[in-house]
């Protein structure tokens, strides 16, 4: 979920700033997806006094296995209408010999020899409902086009949906940012690195932890700008398993053992070893807590090592075609992981596009 510290709330009455690129989340399968329909037969319910007795009878019948987000009843489109309500009162598909969508069947072939009595209920007729419960606004309103459904909304997703869940302020702090991560990449590509960079913040400080360009054409493959960064704030916690003495633009902010805050000389150049090792550090587990701002989506491999260190949120600007956090897989979507974080493109993109348009 998009969680806000107290000091990050969005102010309603702020002014609009306008920028030149969107913050999107990055949501699961479920929650992007098109609305997916199933045919049922539905009827008028003639007689309102009738709705109760019908629903429950109907129901014991027919019952809607999977489908609880369904009302069974709804107040009928066509106000001129003589009838009130419309009740569903089974799938086509739960209809044996008559599973034909094109076929309206009438109501003794859905109740013969069944002890129902019909005489409140109209002629049946067909309508699409909703196959699946609706998990954002977007999924609700389509659905609802439909057939009424229950919604339970995430307020906090309509907002990243609509673009209201960060400020101005906001914004304007990732566009920092994201520019310091764009630096860093052309600083990596000087040294014959791919263009990618990275900034790690603690977002409860505005602190920056750790600054890192990609440095996967040293001598070790797996030093992509994530893993660098995330390596870097392992060195700033006293810890750290790799040496970046040839980078000077890869940074990591010491943390304050004792206040778990930036010490006063906040980044400092890798080749530094006054953090040794603290067996009671009172640290954060590496990043717990903490956002990351990436030029470019990253892969599986940097993708599981955020959920490894247990980073809070991830901003990226530009998708990539073999990208886990979005394009090829949502890795931070998986539910049978231990650890979730939140996920959102299209910081600067057109800054970060440009960084492989050359």
């Amino acid at each position: 979920h998009y969680i806000m510290g107290p000091q990050h709330k969005r102010r309603k009455t702020e002014e609009t700033v306008p920028f030149a690129w969107e913050v999107i989340p990055v949501l699961s399968d479920e929650k992007s997806q098109d609305v997916k329909l199933l045919t049922a037969y539905a009827a008028p319910i003639m007689n309102k006094k009738e709705t109760s007795r019908l629903v429950k009878e109907v129901a014991a019948l027919y019952p809607l296995s999977g489908l609880q987000h369904l009302k069974r009843v709804r107040a009928c489109e066509e106000k001129s209408s003589p009838h009130p309500l419309e009740i569903i009162l089974c799938l086509v598909s739960n209809v044996k010999d008559h599973s034909d969508a094109d076929t309206v069947v009438s109501l003794s072939d859905l109740f013969s020899d069944r002890n129902i009595d019909c005489s409140g209920l109209g002629e049946p007729f067909l309508v699409q409902v909703p196959a699946h419960p609706p998990l954002t606004r977007p999924q609700f309103e389509k659905a609802s086009c439909h057939w009424p459904t229950s919604f339970h909304e995430d307020k906090q997703v309509t907002e990243a949906l609509t673009g209201q869940l960060f400020s101005t302020e906001e914004k304007a702090k990732m566009q920092g940012y994201m520019e310091k991560a764009i630096r860093t990449a052309k600083e990596g590509e000087n040294k014959g690195m791919e263009l990618v960079g990275a900034v790690l913040v603690d977002p409860n400080t505005d602190g920056v932890l750790a600054v890192a360009h990609d440095c996967r054409n040293s001598s070790n493959p797996l030093l992509h700008a994530v893993m660098v960064c995330i390596d870097l704030v392992a060195h700033g916690q006293g810890g750290g398993a790799y040496t970046y003495k040839d980078y000077p633009a890869c940074t990591f902010a010491v943390m304050d053992r004792s206040h778990c805050t930036l010490a006063e000389k906040c980044l400092i150049s890798i080749d530094r070893e006054d953090c040794s090792e603290s067996e009671d550090s009172g640290l954060p587990y590496i990043c717990t807590g903490y956002d990351l701002y990436v030029t470019r989506e990253p892969c599986v491999m940097c993708a599981m090592a955020l959920v490894h260190s247990r980073i809070h949120r991830v901003f990226y600007g530009i998708s990539s075609p073999d990208g886990a956090l979005g394009t090829k897989y949502k890795i931070h979507t998986h539910t049978d992981l231990n650890h979730h974080y939140d996920v959102f493109k299209g910081i600067m993109e057109r800054e970060c596009q440009q960084l492989f348009l050359k």
